[in-house]
């Protein structure tokens, strides 16, 4: 599972008939550095959405074999899906290292 921010929506002139009911959403993953400063550098990705999520909303999303899964057994054509949306995400004190000396 990973963490990213929707971007927008997705519009299809025909979807397939088992993504009814969701949204494909534009989602751009986020990495640590970029929780902090809110601007993903990744490539944005496409995500099938049944929670609602709107623009710009923080998003745990998951790929791969295991975003078909919670559909079983029922299929769905997707490789990526928005699992939860997020309200805030604690990073909690940063850990500095000491310096190293150089002796």
């Amino acid at each position: 599972m990973r963490i990213g921010r929707t971007l927008g929506t997705v519009t299809l002139s025909q979807a397939h008939p088992s993504v009814r009911g969701g949204v494909l959403r534009l989602v751009v993953p986020l990495g640590k550095d970029d929780l902090d400063v809110g601007d993903g550098l990744a490539e944005p990705l496409i995500a099938w959405d049944d929670l609602g999520a709107g623009d710009g909303q923080l998003v745990a999303f998951s790929e791969g074999g295991e975003a078909a899964q919670p559909f079983r057994p029922e299929s769905k054509p997707i490789d990526a899906f928005i699992a939860a949306i997020l309200d805030q995400i604690d990073l909690g004190p940063t850990i500095k290292k000491p310096p190293v000396s150089s002796d």
